[in-house]
């Protein structure tokens, strides 16, 4: 039972439940494990083992009594330091949030423990969680435990180094522009950015968010699995009165005949040959286990829908954004913000809102012929660390390739990453995109996926 880390949240969560593991040798597993990887990758920031411990031995006490302890009772999971944890500080990656200690949970928090799950750290992210690359003043930079060379992602960077080095069984990632399923891209997990309004959401110890941040960011899980991604986002979709956004919608929609539109070229976006050739594999897996794959020339407008949403994340209050960025003095952060400063000011925002209504529309008829959409998740094989910051053209070149990912969260639409396997040591996946509150879609698809393929497997961090 040395290698507990490496199983999946399903079968943790069995093991327990069946008292053939107690909660508390899960949560000792994952802290040995934290302890003897993640000085090398720095995904976990902060972490109290003695609260871990206190939350499994409560799992064992409530199975010790009968009760059920939840669908994830005693598996370690990971949540993303830009929400409340009560206790713990709030700092998105910056030095001027290190004093921002919760007094109470966010939802996620609280219905990830209603679960049972035990909340093992907390994970890096860049400052503000403005970039694709995990690096800031004050935890420092987070490595890709499959290759130090390239990144691990961003801004959930360290969410997604975490689970795929065996680091929790399932992190927790925020996503407005790729957040969760560009980490996973990186790492070679699987992360679901789930439908705006899906997953509650709220931080008392910060101010409430612009109104961009309020309808296109959301939080989301990220696994080796897409069986735990699942569970995952049953667990953190759970009813909170606190947010005004969130929906109750049902985790499982009507059936739909399973036609797949295939686009390996969307927005002009131009992907690199080992991109290509991920999506038509994966058009592939689908094809054989019974889906109807159509290739299509192009998506409903999709660089438009990535220009509004980089204005709705960056132009939504620019000048105060740019002043909080300039007192920390990140430089990943002020690259973000000036390397964009003419694309998002000033800022329509009424225009913006209401040009949202069209493309959403669009989008959603698009969804009531294909079940799925199936394209990449960047026009590139994961990214050199920091390539952002090398000069203007690799800034420019990061900002091409994020096109899949920006444009998603305009509309509030559900995206999934299924990682398909390695490049070398370089991982590669696709993302699948569906309607609204249709997670269960791109899950069954990922699964079939998924099933074609290698599975994803906790890793050693390379050196």
């Amino acid at each position: 039972m040395q290698d507990l880390w490496r199983l999946s949240a399903a079968e943790m969560a069995s093991l327990i439940k069946s008292k053939k593991v107690s909660a508390k040798e899960a949560a000792t597993a994952a802290l040995a494990r934290l302890d003897a990887v993640n000085p090398k990758i720095n995904a976990v920031i902060d972490h109290r083992s003695e609260d871990v411990l206190a939350q499994a031995a409560a799992i064992d006490a409530a199975i010790a009594r009968g009760e059920d302890a939840g669908p994830l009772g005693g598996v370690p999971v990971t949540v993303k330091v830009n929400i409340d944890q009560q206790g713990f500080a709030t700092t998105n990656g910056l030095k001027l949030q290190r004093d921002a200690i919760a007094k109470s949970n966010s939802p996620v928090i609280d219905n990830l423990r209603k679960s049972g799950a035990v909340i093992l750290g907390r994970t890096n992210c860049p400052a503000f969680s403005y970039r694709w690359f995990t690096t800031n003043l004050i935890h420092g930079d987070t490595k890709n435990p499959r290759d130090p060379g390239i990144t691990p992602g961003g801004s959930s960077g360290g969410a997604g180094a975490a689970v795929a080095a065996g680091i929790g069984h399932i992190a927790h990632g925020t996503d407005i522009a790729g957040s969760i399923r560009y980490p996973a891209y990186a790492c070679g997990v699987h992360g679901l950015r789930p439908t705006m309004g899906r997953i509650a959401a709220f931080n008392a110890a910060l101010p409430e968010r612009p109104i961009g941040p309020q309808i296109s960011a959301v939080s989301g899980p990220l696994a080796r699995t897409i069986g735990d991604i699942r569970i995952a986002l049953a667990a953190m979709s759970a009813r909170d009165y606190r947010d005004p956004w969130w929906v109750p919608a049902p985790l499982e929609g009507p059936a739909m005949p399973k036609r797949v539109a295939m686009c390996i070229n969307p927005g002009g976006l131009d992907p690199v040959p080992e991109v290509r050739a991920a999506v038509a594999d994966a058009g592939k897996r689908l094809e054989r286990a019974g889906w109807i794959v159509e290739e299509i020339a192009d998506t409903p407008p999709l660089r438009e829908a990535a220009d509004l949403q980089t204005k709705l994340w960056l132009g939504d209050g620019y000048e105060a954004q740019l002043e909080a960025a300039e007192r920390e003095g990140d430089p990943g952060a002020l690259a973000c913000l000036r390397g964009n400063r003419a694309k998002v000011h000033p800022f329509d925002l009424p225009k913006a809102l209401t040009r949202r209504a069209t493309l959403t529309r669009e989008w959603l008829a698009f969804f009531e012929q294909y079940a799925v959409l199936l394209m990449p998740v960047s026009g590139e094989l994961p990214f050199p660390d920091q390539l952002d910051r090398k000069d203007e053209a690799s800034f420019a070149r990061v900002w091409h390739a994020q096109l899949p990912q920006i444009a998603i969260p305009f509309m509030g639409l559900p995206g999934l990453t299924v990682s398909t396997g390695l490049v070398g040591r370089v991982p590669v996946g696709v993302q699948l995109v569906s309607g609204r509150y249709r997670e269960d879609l791109c899950l069954a698809a990922g699964e079939a996926v998924e099933a074609g393929g290698t599975p994803s497997a906790a890793i050693d961090p390379a050196g």
